[in-house]
């Protein structure tokens, strides 16, 4: 008989599955700046809590602030054959170690023909909302889907931060691991069961318009869903959970049903994953769209500090609704 699901902090779902993780796996390893010391010893949001206590200094390592020096020793502890989980505190400090991860992890299997795999999960977290400013905040999980040789998974629940969390670590290929520091509270049922890389879900079905999105960004989709039910507008939402490997299928088999497709991410839309999704449902799907795609993104601008300048830079609830009912060639009875 399955065990109930538990609700869970999406915080505390990552906990649990680094928990569980290394409870299976003796191999697996953690590294990361202030993993057991900062607040109640957690990391800054609380992910690796008790972690230390439970499996000892030795597997849960804090390191010197040097993002460079610890995602190469990350990707070297990995290609030596210990599963290696990094923790880089924000993922705009990524770019400090961007050779690791790009010149080194990314490649090392195709130039050396195979002879070892790259187990390595870089975790850390993106997105605004929180009023953490331009070097605090950005949304960069398109540059790392661009690279060949990497996974990237944006959980937007607390059980996909579960079950793709393990799924991520179990992977021979190195994985970016793009939290949302914005949704570490919302809650959540948790299966605790795996989930497979590439497999995306239908967080929400509908008839009218396909809806494209993930993280933050998915929570404000439903939302606005539910606003626009009341326009006659009956929304579909697709939440493709990890952008490499993406799933396609799912999307092609909504918007052949719907014939609407509106793609939204918290990215900067210029250049977006959403363009990708975009032209493939095109050369998909061309015959059976009643109209063109539509994406939205953040507008070309660093996050800004102001609570008000933040809400202004990246897609509101209100926003969606208005490109929602301009997709499907409404138009709004609501003010927005």
């Amino acid at each position: 008989m399955n065990k109930p699901a538990q609700q869970l902090t999406i915080w505390r779902a990552l906990n649990a599955a680094l928990h569980d993780e290394f409870t299976e796996d003796p191999s697996t390893i953690i590294m990361g700046e202030d993993l057991t010391t900062w607040g109640t010893g957690g990391g800054i949001y609380g992910v690796t809590r008790k972690m230390a206590e439970v499996f000892g200094k030795e597997r849960v390592r804090d390191t010197p602030i040097s993002e460079e020096a610890l995602i190469s020793a990350g990707a070297g502890a990995a290609m030596a054959g210990t599963r290696t989980v990094v923790e880089i505190m924000y993922s705009d400090f990524m770019l400090l170690g961007a050779d690791g991860l790009i010149n080194q992890a990314a490649k090392a299997r195709y130039m050396f023909g195979g002879q070892f795999s790259t187990p390595l999960v870089v975790r850390s977290n993106g997105g605004s909302g929180i009023g953490k400013a331009a070097q605090h905040s950005q949304s960069l999980e398109t540059l790392y889907a661009h690279i060949p040789g990497l996974e990237v998974v944006v959980p937007g629940t607390a059980n996909d931060a579960y079950g793709l969390l393990r799924s991520a670590i179990k992977s021979n290929n190195p994985t970016i691991f793009l939290e949302h520091k914005a949704l570490y509270y919302d809650k959540g049922p948790v299966t605790k069961e795996l989930i497979p890389l590439g497999k995306a879900r239908v967080a929400r079905e509908g008839k009218d318009l396909t809806i494209v999105a993930t993280q933050l960004m998915t929570k404000r989709a439903l939302e606005a869903a539910d606003i626009l039910s009341s326009q006659g507008v009956d929304v579909e939402i697709i939440d493709p959970r990890t952008l490499y490997p993406f799933d396609m299928e799912t999307v092609f088999t909504s918007v052949r049903k719907t014939r609407h497709l509106l793609v939204v991410h918290e990215a900067v839309r210029d250049f977006g994953w959403g363009g990708e999704f975009i032209s493939n449902t095109v050369q998909e799907c061309w015959g059976e769209l009643a109209a063109a795609p539509r994406r939205m993104g953040a507008a070309r601008a660093p996050i800004p500090y102001s609570e008000e300048l933040e809400s202004a830079v990246v897609p509101s609830t209100e926003n969606i609704v208005a490109e929602a009912l301009a997709t499907v060639g409404h138009h709004s009875k609501l003010t927005v």
